[in-house]
């Protein structure tokens, strides 16, 4: 049995604010971690590829609502810092963002 990656450990050098927000980017993190883990089999985000980041934001995340993808972009932006990346992700517009509702 392999023990899985601590995600906690990972972000802890690059959280900050209320112990809230950072329970919330751990939260998302792990459910990021684990939406992964299904989808290609990488547990371990030293190994993850912007593929893998833009996949999760566009399409698993797709049914959310606008602020809860908002939320997940905030916590993707600090798994990017914490791994030395310089990714940079776009939200999808959604269809009344569009049409300019």
């Amino acid at each position: 049995m392999t023990k899985s990656f601590d995600m906690a450990l990972l972000l802890s050098g690059v959280l900050s604010g209320s112990q809230a927000t950072q329970q919330r980017h751990l939260r998302q993190a792990r459910f990021i971690q684990a939406a992964i883990q299904q989808r290609w089999q990488r547990d371990n985000p030293w190994t993850w590829q912007q593929k893998h980041l833009a996949w999760f934001l566009n399409y698993h995340m797709s049914q959310r609502s606008e602020s809860t993808r908002y939320y997940y972009l905030l916590t993707i932006h600090l798994l990017t810092v914490r791994l030395g990346k310089s990714w940079q992700f776009k939200r999808k517009l959604t269809q009344g963002m569009m049409n300019g509702r």
